[in-house]
């Protein structure tokens, strides 16, 4: 390679520019000579690539000086056949000041061995390495003068305050102390300045406990006395704690010196890395708003998701890879994520030191996304607002991933009842003599002689701690709740006539020229033509059709729609369809793909602006095929559901069963966000559901759980056995006024196609959606003795196993909506059979798996004097349905025979 010069500084030929046009020359480097003849010994460029390389390995990372060392000798020039005294180069040509070994040797220790250190291990693209060395090497832009030290001492002051006065107002109060780690606050400030001065407008926060409470109060602005009451135990409104201090968020308008940006801080609950993925939703979705509210501008530039991660839940749970994987795939990037880890070296009581040698840290995972990281020793702050400046410049230049590890330790146990010296005696000794950050940073500004001889630094920093005392004490509280209320959905479900309905359908399957649909799919074209009467014969609605037309009037009325899953845009049981692909050679000219809902879009004009005859702009329509994820993608998905208020949200699993993957989300999210934080949702979730013979992990959407979350108006669940059933509950849950989440019991293939439930057009124009469908076939309803309820594909099995005995005294019923309780319909019902005697809930799953215990519970208060109720189901077990096709259809006939009386 041919010596380089760049910025008037003579470079290594093998290596990239000590500077980029980004950052200006380290201080003191001259110009190299003019004809660019030097050249440098291969022992250098060997020397200098080795500090690039393993320069974070010798750094002064930990605080504490405990963690394992590198060899000490790895970056020894002797090692690579340099002498202390040797020139760099044969003509004496100086590089970053430095002519000897000697001097280079500092010179790299400095920028690559300090309490900034980089690792760009993970990182396989050269130009980026190049990039992230260009910044190493460039001069540090300082902390502002000695103004800005001082400013930079006062927040770790405040910082380090705010954990003493909650210590002495409530010594035993839990509130995961971030002592040890203070530098964090600082870091935060800078990386929120840093994102204004590039344009960022919006910044999403997540992190776990740590730090929380002291975040509240010296980020987000919390009152310090509406924080402290969460403590006291005598709080005169303890009804307005909703969940621990420690896991609660917020919303503020942050000035910083370079401009505004508003600051979400996303609720958490105890499991700690479940929010990575509900963070990234969130901030997708404010994303994909500003980019179809501004379409020349990109929304991940003006969205920032910041993550915040403690070591230990870092490396451990596996949400955090999911999370790291979907930010590559489409439908799920938001530009970069930047992570910060606060580094205690611990997981509760467990020892989780890092190593570096060999190399073992807590970041390791993030290797899968090739992120660099950035090691940044707590004890000294000032590297950590350089570190924020690389991170964000980072993310602004490449769109990716980057890792800021904050090492510092615990100076308190896991909560502050805990008895840290119990599990780590020799640690817990280091750290109670181990100076303070304040005390450290205050006496490194006395030393730089940043304050004026006559001030007494200690004095300087007893006033600071005075006055955030001060501060901390100030009483008022906010004169109003500022947790948020209840979002309400604007619109009403647009009517839907027969014309309509064709105007909707026709754009839908006229596919552009040059496009090669498969067989499939004109044979559903054509399909969909006579369902919806431009062709003849007509034809019944089957699920797939009203399904498609139901998304198709919400997109007309104004609302977007999204959709993920595995396999969501041809759906695992062939029942969707939303994409159809081209069956033609490449390179024949025509479009590869034919998305019939975004031809309702395009003839109903483009979201975010206004039709030109007045009409609602159509809706946007999305959806992707997410990666082989339940925990990360629900997740996900139920951050963007809460972010985008005006978008349908819809989640498929590819089995139903397979949600149990992502139990944390139902359980600490979708079921109880609301009451706990006001974070109000519409995400719907379907899950596949039904015995068919396939086994115990394709059957089940484990119905009773999501029964047993059910309160206080917390959600929806639905089972709909129609066609026309599965049309109303998808418009319904799209255009309620009150948002909530809706779990689906959806059909699985016998269903489908199981042409009883399918529906005439009547059905799709006309009604809505029924919590409980009566026996329409009953003429005479006082001659009725028995009554079947049910839900689901088995009240056809039922309804056929009816008609083959002839019982004129029963009649069969089907509950669609299982919560909110259909309490008047059931009551409706029941009057109108006042023979009865007994009523027989059939199920067809396993006793203790399907709603039994929820109907029992709702149907005691309303069962008129004389009737009794009984339960016919498959007999507990403990693995669920039969994997036998064969079994399962004896199982099925024996089932129905028992709710009929003939067994």
């Amino acid at each position: 390679m041919n010596d380089r010069i760049q910025a008037g500084v003579a470079t290594p030929p093998s290596t990239p520019s000590p500077s980029s046009p980004s950052s200006s020359a380290r201080a003191g480097a001259p110009a190299a000579a003019g004809d660019g003849s030097a050249r440098w010994r291969p022992e250098v460029l060997a020397f200098i690539e080795a500090h690039r390389r393993d320069g974070h390995r010798c750094a002064r990372l930990d605080p504490l000086g405990v963690s394992r060392p590198a060899d000490p000798t790895l970056l020894d020039p002797q090692r690579f056949g340099l002498q202390p005294g040797d020139w760099l180069s044969p003509a004496g040509t100086p590089l970053w000041s430095a002519r000897t070994v000697a001097d280079l040797d500092r010179a790299l220790k400095s920028i690559y061995c300090g309490g900034l250190a980089l690792d760009a291990s993970a990182v396989r693209d050269a130009a980026r390495r190049e990039w992230l060395f260009h910044e190493m090497e460039a001069a540090p832009p300082g902390a502002g003068g000695a103004a800005g030290r001082l400013a930079l001492l006062e927040r770790l002051i405040r910082a380090q305050g705010w954990e003493e006065h909650v210590a002495q107002a409530f010594p035993h109060a839990k509130r995961f102390s971030l002592q040890g780690n203070e530098t964090l606050i600082p870091l935060l400030d800078a990386l929120c300045e840093e994102a204004a001065g590039l344009g960022v407008r919006r910044i999403f926060l997540g992190m776990p406990h740590r730090g929380r409470v002291n975040v509240l109060v010296n980020l987000m602005g919390f009152a310090p006395a509406r924080v402290l009451d969460y403590f006291d135990p005598k709080s005169p409104h303890p009804e307005l704690h909703t969940d621990l201090v420690y896991h609660l968020g917020g919303e503020r308008e942050l000035d910083t010196p370079r401009g505004r940006v508003t600051l979400t801080l996303a609720h958490n609950p105890s499991h700690l890395q479940s929010v990575h993925p509900v963070l990234t939703g969130l901030a997708r979705a404010c994303q994909d708003a500003l980019s179809r509210a501004h379409a020349d501008q990109d929304g991940r530039r003006l969205v920032l998701p910041l993550m915040l991660h403690g070591d230990a839940a870092f490396a451990g749970q596996g949400v955090v890879m999911e999370t790291l994987m979907l930010g590559g795939k489409p439908g799920y990037t938001v530009g970069g994520t930047v992570h910060v880890i606060i580094n205690n070296q611990v997981g509760f009581t467990e020892p989780n030191p890092m190593s570096a040698w060999p190399a073992q840290y807590c970041t390791d995972v993030t290797r899968m996304v090739d992120a660099p990281v950035l090691r940044v020793n707590a004890d000294e702050p000032e590297q950590a607002l350089r570190a924020a400046a690389i991170a964000m410049a980072w993310r602004a230049r490449f769109g990716s991933d980057i890792v800021i590890d904050l090492i510092g330790y615990r100076r308190l146990g896991h909560s502050e009842s805990d008895v840290p010296a119990l599990t780590r005696p020799r640690i817990h000794a280091l750290m109670q003599s181990h100076p303070t950050i304040v005390d450290r940073y205050a006496a490194a500004l006395r030393a730089d002689g940043v304050v004026p001889p006559d001030t007494d630094m200690a004095s300087h920093v007893t006033h600071g701690r005075v006055r955030a005392h001060q501060a901390f004490a100030d009483p008022a509280m906010p004169e109003e709740d500022e947790s948020p209320a209840p979002l309400r959905r604007p619109g009403e479900v647009p009517p839907l006539d027969a014309a309509a309905l064709r105007a909707l359908v026709e754009p839908m399957v006229r596919w552009p020229e040059g496009f090669e649909p498969h067989a499939m799919v004109r044979t559903l074209a054509d399909h969909w033509r006579r369902m919806a009467g431009l062709d003849e014969p007509p034809l019944a609605a089957d699920w797939c059709f009203a399904e498609n037309l139901a998304y198709a009037t919400i997109l007309r009325g104004g609302l977007n729609l999204r959709i993920s899953g595995m396999d969501v845009r041809r759906g695992t049981f062939l029942h969707r369809q939303a994409v159809w692909t081209s069956q033609a050679a490449d390179g024949d000219g025509g479009p590869r793909d034919f998305v019939p809902l975004r031809q309702i879009a395009q003839d109903g004009g483009e979201s975010g602006g206004g039709a030109a005859d007045g009409r609602v702009p159509a809706g946007r329509f999305d959806i992707f095929n997410s990666p082989l994820s339940e925990e990360a993608v629900l997740g996900f998905e139920y951050g963007y559901s809460v972010g985008a208020q005006r978008t349908l949200t819809v989640w498929e699993a590819q089995f139903g069963d397979f949600v149990n993957g992502a139990q944390v989300f139902v359980d600490q999210y979708i079921s109880s966000g609301e009451e706990k934080w006001g974070d109000t949702s519409s995400l719907t979730v379907l899950l596949p559901h039904g015995n068919e013979g396939i086994g115990p992990d394709h059957s089940s959407g484990y119905l009773s759980r999501f029964l047993q979350l059910c309160g206080e108006d917390n959600m929806r669940v639905a089972c709909p056995s129609t066609a026309a059933q599965w049309f109303h509950l998808l418009q319904r849950q799209a255009f309620d006024t009150l948002r909530k989440p809706l779990i689906v019991m959806s059909p699985k293939g016998t269903l489908y196609w199981e042409k009883a439930s399918h529906a005439a057009i009547e059905d799709l124009t006309h009604g809505r959606f029924q919590p409980v469908i009566d026996d329409a076939g009953i003429k005479l309803p006082r001659q009725v003795e028995r009554l079947l309820l049910c839900s689901g594909k088995v009240y056809y099995d039922l309804d056929r196993g009816r008609h083959s005995v002839a019982r004129a005294d029963l009649a069969i019923a089907r509950i669609e909506q299982f919560y909110p309780f259909p309490e008047d319909e059931i009551v409706a019902l029941l009057a109108r059979y006042p023979a009865l005697v007994e009523i027989t809930w059939v199920q067809e799953e396993h006793r203790q798996q399907g709603a039994w215990t929820f109907i029992r519970e709702h149907m005691d208060g309303l069962l008129p004097r004389q009737v009794q109720l009984r339960c016919v189901a498959r007999r507990a077990n403990g693995s669920g349905a039969t994997s036998s096709h064969a079994i399962h259809q004896l199982e099925q006939v024996e089932l129905v025979a028992r709710a009929l009386g003939e067994a």
